[in-house]
């Protein structure tokens, strides 16, 4: 809760006038807690695992052939009731585990030092936290993800998370409740190590889990902007990490791609993009010497 009557007292105490983003941030959250402030991550979180998806779970079903050409493992196809069930798991684990571990967790973000008050972060600042949180998050959900690929992890806990050998939106979050708990961890690093507001953390949150649909969407969009973004894995480069299934060695980083690059444990990805290329060129000039076009893709051999 803000500590000022009106906004000519924030203003006061600013020493300057607000900009019109703090007006509106004053005009909302004056008047509420910072614990009620904190919660709106729930709202955040079942709108991002609940409609985002939608879209995709409209390509998987009408497979229209404009966005179906780019379905990474085509010859995969989830019923409704397939990708329904799936919600509904998913929003199980948020409401047991998820959602009351954000309504218990207030007390930790307060100890860290996220703040509900005025000023409000610059863009530059939020978008270098944001950069920070990724990096962070990335590198310790690696070594996780790692050990969640030993025999023991794997059994008890990852399998939940693997039982989608060709994820669907909807499979971003679905994982054993122990899991969600795990992996909540690198998630609050960063906010721990580098404090900022709580629209800051708000965004973190909501990015990370949007990122999360995102390379599990089933589909390699080349009109993605995440195609722009340096050293990110993507759709395509988890989608082989499930295709390969339990038994995969490759493939763990959850954002980039730098940590599998440097460990060693994306050689079998790229031996396979190897491979797949060299036989799409075969084939496609196999195609051309006997007269014949081609509509050939990677994900055509991939599937197979």
């Amino acid at each position: 809760m803000l500590p000022y009557e009106t906004i000519q007292e924030a203003s006061a105490a600013l020493g300057r006038n607000l900009t019109t983003a703090e007006t509106i941030w004053f005009n909302y959250s004056a008047s509420k807690s910072d614990y009620l402030l904190y919660c709106h991550n729930i709202i955040f979180l079942f709108i991002v695992f609940s409609v985002i998806p939608i879209p995709l779970v409209f390509f998987e079903l009408t497979r229209l052939a404009g966005v179906d050409r780019y379905k990474i493992q085509p010859k995969v196809r989830l019923s409704w009731p397939e990708i329904f069930r799936c919600y509904k798991d998913v929003m199980r684990i948020f409401l047991l585990v998820v959602g009351p571990l954000q309504l218990v967790s207030y007390p930790s973000i307060k100890m860290i030092g996220i703040r509900a008050g005025l000023p409000l972060p610059s863009g530059w600042e939020m978008f270098a936290q944001l950069l920070v949180y990724f990096l962070i998050e990335d590198y310790t959900n690696y070594w996780i993800h790692r050990f969640l690929h030993n025999k023991w992890g794997y059994e008890k806990i990852h399998r939940v998370h693997h039982e989608y050998t060709a994820p669907i939106g909807y499979a971003a979050p679905y994982a054993h409740w122990a899991e969600v708990l795990i992996l909540g961890i690198p998630s609050f690093l960063g906010p721990a190590m580098v404090p900022g507001h709580m629209i800051t953390f708000w965004l973190w949150i909501s990015l990370r889990n949007l990122e999360a649909i995102d390379t599990h969407s089933g589909y390699d969009f080349p009109w993605s902007p995440t195609k722009y973004i340096p050293f990110y894995g993507g759709a395509e480069y988890h989608d082989y990490h499930h295709y390969v299934g339990g038994q995969s060695q490759s493939n763990f980083a959850s954002v980039f791609t730098y940590c599998d690059y440097i460990y060693g444990t994306d050689k079998g990805y790229r031996y396979q993009k190897k491979i797949l290329q060299k036989l799409k060129g075969e084939l496609k000039g196999n195609g051309e010497q006997n007269g014949v076009s081609y509509r050939f893709s990677t994900q055509d051999l991939k599937s197979d």
